[in-house]
C-alpha cells in the first residue's frame, strides 16, 4: 500500500536499513520513553494480554516490550512493507517467537478487530494530518477493550498563543531549533540537523499540546495523562 504522507525514508532501502539509528538519535530518552510506555500498559494489560501497536514498522518497541513481557501477543500494523520486513527480522534476531507477532501491511483498519487490552502508537501521529487523526484514533478506539490504555507519543510543540504565551510562532521555532540542537549534539551534522529541523516545520503535522489532548478526546479517549515531555516530543496514556 501506498500513502501520501508515508515518508519516502520508510520506503527507501538504504533509508530503512539505517532507521534503527533515528529514533535514539532524535528523540531525547527514547529508551526511557519505551520503558515508560510498557510499565503504563503493563498496569492493565495482563500477563497473557494481547496488544496492537501503530505504526510498528522497524519493530524497536515491539521488540522491547515482547522481551519484557513474554506473555503478550502483538498484533503490528504499519503502511510501510520495507519496515515492516525490517521488524520481523529484528524480532527474529531476538528470539521472538513467530506465534506471538502477526504483522498488517496498512493502516489501523487492516489490523484485526480486537477486542485488544492495550495498544501504542509511538512516534507515528506527526505524519498524520489533523483532519484524519481522529478517525485513525476511533478505529484504534474500536479495538480495544473498555477501559484498555492507549500510549502515544509524537512531535508536539507549543505556540505560545494562548495566555500567557511566549510569542507565537517565535516560540514554535525555538522548540525545533532545540530540537535540532539534540540532534547535533547526538552525532548529526550541523547541516543536516538544519535540515530535518525545516523539514519538520514545512512537512509534518505538528500540533500543540492542547491541540493533541482536543483530538485524543473528540476521538473518544478520556481520562489522559501527560507523561513524557522531551524538547519537542510529548506522550500521553489514555483509555476509552
Amino acid at each position: 500500500m501506498t500513502h501520501p504522507h508515508t515518508p519516502s525514508a520508510f520506503t527507501d532501502p538504504a533509508a530503512v536499513a539505517r532507521y534503527a539509528e533515528g529514533p535514539r538519535r532524535n528523540v531525547p530518552g527514547y529508551d526511557s520513553l519505551l520503558r515508560m510506555s510498557r510499565i503504563l500498559l503493563a498496569e492493565r494489560v495482563p500477563a497473557d494480554g494481547r496488544v496492537l501497536v501503530v505504526g510498528a514498522g522497524g519493530g524497536l518497541e515491539l521488540e522491547d516490550m515482547a522481551l519484557a513481557h513474554p506473555g503478550w501477543r502483538f498484533d503490528g500494523v504499519d503502511p510501510s512493507q520495507p519496515m515492516l520486513d525490517l521488524a520481523a527480522q529484528r524480532l527474529q534476531c531476538a528470539g521472538v517467537a513467530g506465534d506471538r507477532m502477526a504483522l498488517h501491511h496498512g493502516y489501523v483498519q487492516s489490523a484485526p478487530a480486537g477486542p485488544f487490552d492495550g495498544a501504542t502508537c509511538l512516534l507515528t501521529f506527526h505524519f498524520v494530518p489533523r483532519e484524519e487523526r481522529v478517525p485513525m484514533l476511533v478505529e484504534i478506539r474500536r479495538r480495544l477493550k473498555p477501559g484498555a490504555p492507549l500510549v502515544v507519543a509524537h512531535l508536539s510543540v507549543a505556540d505560545g498563543a494562548g495566555p500567557g504565551g511566549e510569542g507565537g510562532a517565535r516560540e514554535r521555532d525555538l522548540w525545533l531549533s532545540r530540537y535540532a540542537a539534540f540532534q547535533v549534539a547526538s552525532g548529526v551534522a550541523p547541516e543536516h540537523a538544519a535540515r530535518a529541523r525545516d523539514k519538520v516545520a514545512a512537512e509534518l503535522a505538528v500540533l500543540t499540546p492542547e491541540d493533541d489532548e482536543a483530538v485524543l478526546r473528540e476521538a473518544g479517549f478520556g481520562d489522559g495523562r501527560m507523561f513524557y515531555m522531551g524538547f519537542a516530543f510529548r506522550g500521553w496514556v489514555v483509555s476509552p
